[in-house]
């Protein structure tokens, strides 16, 4: 496999609550094996935005339901700025991403989540 491209998501916006991110994913697909996306966001009091969060969702049913139970928290409120949380899309499956921004209701409405699925 070659090397992938970095992708910042949301481009110069960055990851940011009340963003509708499916869109974005349409509008930037195809995604390919060893592609990095890279998660951008202001620290918590730096701004007078909600702090953010990058999780990566157990499945289609808790990326679809919102449940952050079984969800794997790759970025943390304070790992978004400067050069951001990187994740790596390095096997061919889907990658749900999803903030719980707002205790989940960003999720809920359908915004600040998209899924990512490589192709070779």
């Amino acid at each position: 496999m070659g090397q992938g491209r970095s992708i910042t998501v949301g481009e110069s916006q960055g990851w940011r609550a009340g963003t509708n991110y499916i869109d974005w994913a349409v509008q930037n697909s195809p995604f390919y094996i060893n592609d990095s996306l890279v998660f951008k966001y202001p620290p918590p009091g730096k701004s007078n935005v909600s702090p953010m969060s990058v999780y990566l969702m157990l499945n289609l049913w808790s990326f679809t339901t919102c449940d952050f139970k079984t969800a794997k928290l790759v970025g943390n409120p304070t790992e978004g700025s400067d050069e951001g949380v990187q994740i790596q899309l390095n096997r061919r499956q889907p990658y749900y991403f999803a903030s719980a921004v707002g205790n989940g209701y960003d999720c809920i409405a359908g915004l600040t989540k998209f899924v990512a699925t490589p192709m070779n």
